[in-house]
């Protein structure tokens, strides 16, 4: 068995872990600092919409113009009196994109192409995109989101708990505070190909989500008949046995998208691949933090103000003190203090295992109690 893979055993079998629940205020702070970073970026420099949101025009050059990307978008710039993107297509035209401009003023800036460019100007492809339809596409970009938000909330809620429909929920709205901020930051051009990467990463998101909630929702169940284990306790298993398989599924994710965003968008100019290759890249890394470090962890928090929960937190709490106080260790006497509860997978700590809040099976006995 590899590393990596003996590792995931040994996080799911609770052997090892490392303890998110209790450092969730870092982690916390963390995602407070970086979306407020987002924010800021976000209403600085805003966002750049492309033209299906702003409306304007995209002109088209026909093969083998004698000009260069630079001089084309300068020729493009001083025309319509707006910034202009200009891309060298695979077959020698050039696109040319100016956005914001109204769609009467086409014809001027196609005339004024055809001379700077010395091409004739029925040769130019001109496709004009009214404000109105862009103003349109963007309502329709933002029901479609608060839709699919409304309907993952409802369908958490059903198949787990309201708790975890929040957590999920405030873990979706950070994953796209901080991707939009990137763009902000970034630069790079909205397009409706950035709104289907968003929707995608929040897929991505919410199935590493899922995975957490639904080993916690199993080993939760009769938690409190029991007094080893808080609830933060079984949380943090939960997030330690799933921990390789969400690492391996993110890092395969990324892999293609990198080649997108640096090779495809960075590397060959293909600067369309940038559309929608960040928003995945940002989303899929974002989804990925948030749902080990933001949506658990919420979740425990929210789960242990509860009076059933608080009550178990305290039982526990007593039980662990009273061992201690004793001077035991999980061998000279824990195995009493717990051998009339049922065995129960041990949550994953980080320390000795003699400690009472693990549990040490067996010593060569099938049930590990003392005869």
């Amino acid at each position: 068995m590899s590393k990596l893979g003996n590792l995931g055993a040994r996080l799911h079998r609770g052997e090892i872990g490392y303890d998110f629940i209790k450092n969730r205020k870092i982690w916390y702070g963390l995602s407070i600092l970086i979306t407020i970073t987002a924010i800021v970026g976000l209403a600085v420099r805003g966002l750049n919409m492309g033209i299906e949101f702003q409306g304007g025009a995209v002109f088209t050059t026909p093969k083998n113009v004698s000009v260069s990307v630079s001089q084309a978008e300068e020729y493009a710039e001083t025309a319509s009196g707006h910034d202009a993107i200009v891309q060298e297509l695979g077959d020698g035209s050039m696109r040319i994109q100016v956005a914001g401009i109204e769609t009467d003023k086409a014809n001027q800036i196609k005339n004024q192409l055809s001379d700077d460019l010395k091409v004739d100007a029925e040769q130019i492809n001109a496709e004009l995109v009214g404000p109105s339809w862009g103003e349109q596409i963007a309502n329709k970009a933002w029901q479609g989101l608060g839709i699919f938000l409304i309907l993952v909330v409802i369908y958490l809620a059903i198949a787990f708990e309201w708790r975890m429909a929040l957590a999920a929920f405030v873990a979706l709205i950070h994953d796209i505070t901080i991707t939009v901020g990137i763009y902000a930051l970034v630069g790079f051009e909205v397009t409706p190909g950035t709104v289907i990467g968003l929707l995608t990463i929040l897929g991505y998101s919410l199935y590493d989500t899922v995975v957490v909630f639904d080993s916690l929702k199993e080993q939760t169940k009769d938690l409190t008949k029991q007094t080893r284990w808080t609830y933060s306790d079984v949380a943090n298993r939960s997030i330690n046995s799933t921990l390789v398989r969400s690492i391996n599924t993110t890092v395969v994710a990324l892999l293609p998208v990198a080649g997108l965003l640096f090779i495809g968008g960075g590397v060959l100019g293909a600067g369309m691949l940038n559309d929608i290759s960040l928003s995945l890249f940002v989303g899929l890394a974002a989804g990925a933090y948030s749902s080990i470090f933001i949506a658990t962890p919420l979740v425990a928090d929210l789960k242990e103000r509860e009076p059933a929960m608080k009550a178990l937190k305290k039982r526990v709490l007593a039980k662990r003190a009273q061992t201690a106080a004793k001077g035991e260790t999980h061998d000279q006497g824990a195995d009493e203090a717990y051998a009339d509860e049922p065995e129960d997978a041990a949550p994953a700590v980080v320390g000795p295992r003699n400690q009472p809040a693990s549990r040490t099976r067996g010593r060569g006995r099938p049930s590990g109690k003392r005869r």
